[in-house]
């Protein structure tokens, strides 16, 4: 049961969107079923979790639809599980699902995707850097302008380091245009998005997905809120450089073929050059003069073996990702999901 609907009865859902882009909203719907999903991926939050809570609930409530928050445990090692089964017990719409193991942060919010039941579902850290707020924005945006997905833009990031920004910024313009994609610099994973959105990114069979770049690639009609990003309210990011590298390496080479062509140009370039190299040689030695010394021999030899080990980590980037999803490994396993595993704070058991 949503806590609208636990509250006052059934809410009233929002108009069916009639345009022709879409597909009529269906009239017959299980009883209970939220209109709106809020799908947070959590890592160790147990400094946060609290007033994210404090700060998530008035908001939702305050909303004219009933609505469920599905809360993704992405293996933590704190006490994030035990605040949230306490959570649990005192708020309805409340949905925790706890994965077995760390399975990264984009992993956590597909798990949460699969299991949303909303008409709209919204996707949100915990750490409070996007305000709780913004989604009643979001949500009236969607309806008004008929458009599948809303995307959070960060009008305001001076709460974020100078480095983080500038290499933020670098990614994002790196994308464009390795990507063709039309993405903001400033819109992260903080968006609303309608069914028709979510049911086609779960049915995609891609492994080790970068959400930011495969909603924008779907197409599908959409618009932006502005809002001011804050400071994480307390713990630690848990986005590292490492973490940084790694979203980037997937982003590259799941969206674009520029690296692999990238590699190809530089072979023909060698090609050209070793040419040059050889047709100097030869009038060199035809007019009696001798050839370059060795320093020039080794810094061509130098420069040359480091293109040729750069493309090949660039093929093996490639190989390496197509391997992967030749394996068909699940991205994350779950441990419990508190929908289906009897009373509220019950024990842990296997998930699919």
């Amino acid at each position: 049961m949503t806590a609208k609907s636990a509250q006052s009865g059934t809410a009233p859902r929002p108009p069916p969107r009639r345009s022709g882009r879409f597909a009529p909203v269906r009239v017959s719907e299980p009883p209970g079923r939220p209109v709106l999903t809020v799908v947070v991926p959590m890592f160790n939050e147990e400094a946060v979790l609290p007033l994210f809570v404090r700060r998530l609930r008035p908001v939702l409530d305050e909303l004219p639809v009933p609505y469920e928050v599905l809360a993704v445990d992405d293996g933590s090692t704190d006490t994030t599980p035990v605040l949230l089964q306490r959570a649990l017990r005192e708020w309805p719409a409340l949905r925790v699902v706890r994965l077995r193991a760390n399975s990264g942060h984009q992993a956590a919010i597909s798990a949460g995707l699969q299991r949303s039941r909303g008409d709209w579902v919204v996707t949100i850290d915990a750490d409070l850097q996007d305000p709780p707020e913004t989604i009643a924005r979001m949500y009236a945006a969607a309806v008004s302008q008929d458009v599948d997905v809303v995307y959070g833009v960060r009008s305001d990031r001076t709460t974020d380091s100078a480095f983080k920004r500038h290499t933020a910024g670098a990614f994002y313009r790196l994308m464009r245009r390795l990507a063709k994609l039309d993405i903001s610099q400033d819109a992260g994973d903080f968006r609303l998005m309608s069914r028709e959105t979510v049911d086609a990114i779960n049915a995609l069979p891609e492994q080790g997905r970068v959400l930011r770049l495969v909603v924008p690639a779907l197409g599908f009609p959409s618009t932006t809120v502005d809002y001011k990003r804050e400071a994480r309210a307390a713990g630690e990011s848990k986005y590292p450089l490492r973490k940084m590298v790694g979203l980037t390496l997937d982003s590259v080479t799941g969206f674009s073929q520029a690296p692999l062509r990238f590699a190809t140009w530089f072979s023909l370039l060698g090609f050209v050059v070793a040419a040059l190299v050889l047709v100097y040689g030869v009038w060199s030695k035809l007019s009696g003069g001798t050839a370059s010394g060795w320093a020039s021999t080794v810094v061509i030899l130098a420069v040359f073996s480091a293109l040729q080990l750069l493309c090949l980590g660039i093929l093996g980037e490639y190989v390496g990702r197509t391997y992967s999803a030749l394996q068909q490994r699940p991205s994350y396993y779950v441990a419990y999901d508190s929908e289906h595993h009897g009373p509220r704070g019950g024990p842990d058991e296997p998930g699919d």
